[in-house]
């Protein structure tokens, strides 16, 4: 089994993504290519459970268009997943937040987890920080050619 595993990291590299768990409000960009055109499509929705680990892993979206819910499956690996966005950390006590199907209105809301004064400046130094190291690769490989 542990080759597996081994192979699977070896062949099946997955994308760093930010830390989301169930009842946090994300967006997702997915990429779809129709025809010989490709757009991005931003599918935002609250997280209904997460599943599986390594590039196996999947998570479950839920929103509501019009009056009817919506649930979408990503795969974390997906290589038309172009990036995940995280708007709001929801305090929920459960890793599969599924009684939200049978909730409507206000009793669908979820409440919003709120974060230290420290954890906020962690978190923002640490985007930072991505920032300047991806400025960096790309004026490295601007120089490069």
């Amino acid at each position: 089994m542990d080759k597996i595993k081994q192979l699977e990291k070896e062949w099946a590299p997955v994308k760093q993504q930010p830390n989301f768990k169930a009842g946090d409000t994300v967006t997702v960009h997915y990429r779809i290519s129709e025809g010989s055109k490709e757009r991005i499509q931003q599918y935002q929705g609250v997280v209904i459970q997460r599943k599986g680990s390594g590039s196996t892993a999947t998570f479950t979206v839920r929103k509501m268009s019009g009056s009817v819910g919506v649930e979408r499956i990503f795969p974390i690996a997906s290589p038309f997943l172009d990036k995940i966005e995280v708007n709001k950390h929801g305090d929920v006590n459960r890793a599969r937040i599924f009684y939200i199907r049978e909730r409507r209105g206000k009793s669908a809301r979820i409440k919003e987890r709120r974060m230290s004064v420290e954890t906020q400046a962690t978190n923002a130094k640490a985007k930072a920080e991505k920032a300047t190291a991806k400025a960096k690769k790309t004026a490295d490989a601007v120089e490069a050619k």
